[in-house]
């Protein structure tokens, strides 16, 4: 196989976005052969957009069973992603998986199971783990050469969204629809570099907001506590109800300080270890010495196309991926603690009760609205995670 036959399941914001990005050629090897949608105006912008080689289906399952494609690309809503991607294995497809794995731990822990048993390509859509900059935190954190986290502060509240965005589908912002918010759709990428960066933490205390800036049952606004297995601590802030925002993450190690701010990365190095200076110190109030220092990276963002090619080559060539899809759980499985710390209203240890998790969940859902005025259409994806 000198090229991959590739199926988009699901051609909204995204899925559209990804055919777009194909087709303009910035994925070598990979060919868009098929495209399916529910929305009978979606399909209609298929047959009108996409070249007459390209299958269009209705079901994801027409497609899955078509023999047109290789692999597939699942941009569905949310609670389908874990089912598809197990349909597709099954049917002996590669898979890439849109952002989040799914919507609750329980089921995308099924999927990786089943994910396991077969040999094929399996990934997640984690384009922000190709920005130059966070690939550098990476890089930093993990070479140890500035000491353990003590603390982490991200606010990330330049998601700003308007009501407009929420009526653009019936499925957007309810419980049953989309299983949650602002941590569910906007963030999965910014939990996902949190814990890739910085490890995953063992307890949550989470404040979440439902419908506190916009006319939605879901979490719009959010105030998050972490604390770490190494007695570093954190804080997670985001929202999509603030003008114009802020997107600041910052990593205190014992001997540097990263801040990531308008995509520029800074570090002040310290000239003596924190936790030496403070026993060695003679006195009282003066701060270890240091300086502000220039960051070198590549430059390079490649976003989606990154994490395609990336995909294409492993299938053809058995190079890494971006993210391998059985990582999908990870950022997901801070969201879900955090939206169970909101309902109990107290910390939640991590690894937490699935189950108690999944039963705080369908009764959100059981009582879910469906959206009968929903104003259906699509929002360019560009500038966006």
């Amino acid at each position: 196989m000198n090229e991959v036959r590739l199926g988009i399941i699901g051609i909204g914001n995204m899925g559209s976005g990804h055919c777009n990005t194909i087709l303009k050629g910035e994925v070598p090897n990979l060919k868009l052969t098929a495209v399916a949608d529910l929305k009978e105006n979606r399909r209609q912008w298929a047959k009108e957009t996409l070249p007459a080689t390209v299958s269009i289906f209705e079901t994801a399952e027409e497609l899955i069973r078509s023999n047109t494609c290789d692999a597939v690309l699942i941009a569905t809503p949310h609670y389908d992603h874990p089912r598809l991607v197990i349909l597709a294995l099954e049917h002996g497809l590669h898979v890439m998986c849109e952002k989040p794995a799914g919507v609750y731990t329980k089921q995308v822990r099924e999927m990786n199971e089943v994910a396991e048993k077969y040999n094929l390509v399996f990934g997640m859509m984690f384009n922000q783990r190709t920005n130059h900059v966070y690939r550098k935190m990476y890089e930093l954190v993990h070479n140890g050469n500035y000491g353990q986290i003590k603390r982490v502060n991200w606010i990330v509240t330049d998601w700003y969204r308007t009501q407009a965005y929420y009526n653009s589908g019936g499925w957007r912002a309810t419980w049953d629809g989309e299983g949650g918010g602002v941590l569910l759709n906007q963030c999965p990428h910014n939990l996902d570099l949190l814990q890739w960066i910085c490890g995953m933490p063992c307890k949550v205390q989470a404040f979440c907001h439902n419908g506190k800036w916009h006319d939605i049952e879901v979490e719009d606004d959010v105030t998050a506590y972490l604390e770490y297995p190494n007695g570093a601590t954190g804080v997670f802030v985001t929202t999509t109800g603030d003008a114009p925002g802020t997107n600041r993450f910052e990593i205190t190690l014992e001997k540097a300080k990263l801040v990531c701010e308008n995509d520029k990365l800074s570090i002040y190095e310290l000239d003596i270890n924190e936790r030496e200076y403070c026993y060695t110190a003679t006195e009282g109030f003066k701060k270890p010495e240091g300086k502000w220092v220039e960051v070198e990276t590549d430059g390079e963002n490649p976003q989606h196309a990154g994490v395609l090619r990336a995909f294409t080559d492993k299938i053809l060539n058995g190079t890494p991926l971006i993210a391998e899809g059985t990582e999908g759980i990870h950022g997901l499985t801070l969201s879900n603690a955090m939206h169970l710390s909101s309902w109990l209203q107290q910390p939640v240890t991590i690894p937490f009760d699935e189950e108690l998790f999944l039963k705080h969940l369908n009764q959100l859902r059981s009582t879910s609205k469906k959206k009968d005025i929903a104003q259906e259409q699509t929002f360019s994806t560009e500038g966006t995670y």
